[in-house]
């Protein structure tokens, strides 16, 4: 091939341009050129990092195919090519990338400012060494602006507004990354000003969310949406553009029919089609590149988060206690009643699984109820109690994805550690208490299953600690010995309390028999190894965990009818048990904890 040979010519050193060449280069495709109309790209230390081959003052003045008659250096046919015409040189190419974009004379900045000397659009101020400049935009091509200031001298703030880093261009990416890192700029990710007018003549940015307090800037600069250029403005022919090998970076959406457009962060995949011998690095997922800005995550931390995690002890790698302490408020509760979790969607997952809209709901919260359980011995062996309390406590379990669930907290609450921040939600509720229970010499049952158990676990020490003297007894279904996160606790309740006892039943433990709760009852385990005698008039049963176990009835035509699965609901309502309703006080308590 001649001199001005090349497989890929980029029009336009801007983020999405810098970004193409960087990625094909690195795919393997030897012959880049970048063309830049002006004297520097917009990020120059890239050109030397990655060797790029940049021709500087090069505007494109058209864009055609070869003639059918041309040959390449090596003598064979090259009437497939495109010749690219820039005012110095003629480049012959298999595809051309414009990555340049044009002014929008329509664009309006998106808040209340009167556009003048110091208040400006896409420039970069005159004088701008140790001048204070807020930029305001959330593109590549504020980015640009940002660095080349900062490049100046400048003391730059970055308004990102919401800016969402994984639908920016790789280069511009990375750059706003290399910025934030380098400490170069200040950059507000969430944050937006309502109003930019002048006060004593400079500029003041007035920003009416609590995170960012109103700034005075010598400076401000509006970075504007920019436009794709149109085939005329390049002289690209229709031949030239019915080949499919001329692309354009820009908004699909927004494109005239008939171009071959994609935006910058996808630019690189459209145009290696060209290049079959190319093989692209898989880039990264886009909530994996959104967790790379540091900054935009402590910001959504400090926002969202309200509190501590103090304590988080594995019983095994999916089943953890973990206690969390409220930055500030009540948290005072009754034992039985439930909190809500929460992380945002932002941090990241143990497992590989992909949230559904995770990029719509990025900066959002996944909550989850946790019924609050019971560390149930304080530091100095005493029974714990709730005044003084200063943290709750959680027993939670993994819950891994399947086809039709993809969960959103415990995948990431499994990465948590001590000192981790967590949202605490503002109240404690829940009707799943102990009222019922009013004389101390009754009979108090809890049924569970798996962590169903955090609830009673509380109720249970509540109980001792208040001098109740009937039978009590707690009884959980678990898969094995290892999901027992409470056992050493309860048996030394056993050892101190005669009228308590603690049933594990594990399921899938080859040296004990299978059971289920429901056998407790139609077995008569209760009164022939605990003497415990199923009378609804001095007896509450507490039912939380899986919705089979409980096995509450429907109603259909006025009928209650019991689930296929015989539930401990079915077989206590036989013996006169009455289940409790807000309209009708009942003996049978329960919590569907699935």
């Amino acid at each position: 091939m001649s001199s001005n040979a090349y497989e890929l010519v980029i029009f336009g050193g801007n983020a999405g341009g810098l970004s193409v060449a960087v990625s094909m280069q690195e795919a393997g495709l030897e012959q880049v050129r970048i063309l830049e109309p002006s004297s520097a790209v917009a990020f120059p230390e890239l050109v030397g990092e990655h060797q790029l081959d940049v021709g500087y003052g090069e505007t494109v003045q058209s864009i055609a195919l070869a003639a059918p008659s041309d040959t390449n250096s090596d003598g064979g046919s090259s009437g497939s090519d495109l010749i690219v015409t820039t005012q110095r040189h003629a480049y012959r190419t298999r595809a051309v990338v414009i990555a340049q974009r044009g002014d929008n004379p329509d664009w309006r900045p998106p808040i209340a400012a009167s556009i003048g000397e110091r208040i400006l659009i896409d420039q970069i101020p005159t004088t701008a060494v140790d001048e204070d400049v807020l930029v305001i935009g959330h593109t590549d091509h504020a980015v640009e602006i940002a660095s080349a200031l900062a490049t100046a001298g400048a003391g730059v703030v970055l308004a990102g507004g919401g800016m969402n880093p994984a639908l920016m261009s790789p280069a511009g990416e990375s750059w706003l990354r290399r910025l934030e890192r380098e400490r170069r700029a200040t950059l507000l990710y969430r944050s937006i000003p309502d109003q930019v007018d002048e006060v004593d003549g400079y500029p003041m940015a007035f920003f009416s969310d609590r995170r960012t307090p109103d700034l005075q800037f010598d400076h401000v600069v509006f970075a504007s949406e920019r436009t794709i250029l149109q085939p005329e403005e390049v002289g690209a022919t229709q031949e030239a553009l019915a080949c499919g090998r001329v692309f354009f970076i820009g908004d699909v959406d927004l494109a005239a029919e008939g171009l071959a457009v994609a935006p910058g962060w996808d630019i690189a995949r459209v145009v290696a089609q060209v290049f079959p011998q190319v093989e692209l690095v898989e880039p990264p997922s886009a909530a994996e590149r959104r967790r790379g800005f540091t900054g935009a995550i402590e910001e959504l931390c400090a926002e969202n988060y309200n509190a501590t995690i103090t304590h988080f002890e594995p019983t095994h790698s999916d089943l953890w206690v973990l206690r969390v302490r409220p930055d500030r408020g009540e948290i005072s509760h009754l034992p039985g009643q439930y909190a809500s979790l929460g992380l945002g969607y932002w941090e990241a997952r143990i497992d590989d699984a992909e949230d559904p809209r995770l990029d719509e709901q990025w900066e959002k919260l996944v909550r989850r109820s946790y019924s609050i359980s019971s560390r149930m011995f304080d530091e100095y062996g005493y029974l714990s109690g709730e005044e003084g309390v200063e943290e709750l406590e959680f027993y939670i379990v993994l819950v891994p994805p399947t086809e039709d669930n993809v969960p959103g907290l415990t995948p990431r609450l499994a990465l948590k550690r001590p000192g981790d921040r967590i949202y605490l939600g503002p109240k404690v509720a829940g009707r799943y208490t102990l009222g019922a229970v009013t004389d101390p010499l009754s009979t108090v049952l809890f049924f569970s299953t798996g962590t169903g158990e955090a609830p009673h676990n509380a109720m249970v020490v509540e109980l001792l600690r208040k001098g109740h003297r009937g039978p009590i007894l707690s009884a959980v279904s678990v898969r094995e010995w290892a999901d027992l996160g409470y056992l050493k606790q309860h048996r030394e309740l056993e050892e101190r309390y005669s009228n308590y006892h603690y049933l594990p039943m594990p399921t899938r433990e080859a040296d004990v028999p299978k059971r289920y709760i429901q056998s407790l009852i139609t077995e008569g385990t209760l009164t022939t190894e605990y003497g415990i005698t199923l009378d609804p008039e001095s007896t509450n049963v507490y039912l939380c965990g899986n919705p089979s176990m409980i096995g509450l009835p429907e109603e259909v035509d006025g009928v209650e009818v019991f689930p296929e699965t015989t539930g401990v609901v079915e077989l206590l309502a036989a013996k006169g048990f009455l289940i409790d309703h807000r309209k009708q006080r009942g003996n049978l308590h329960f919590e569907e904890y699935w």
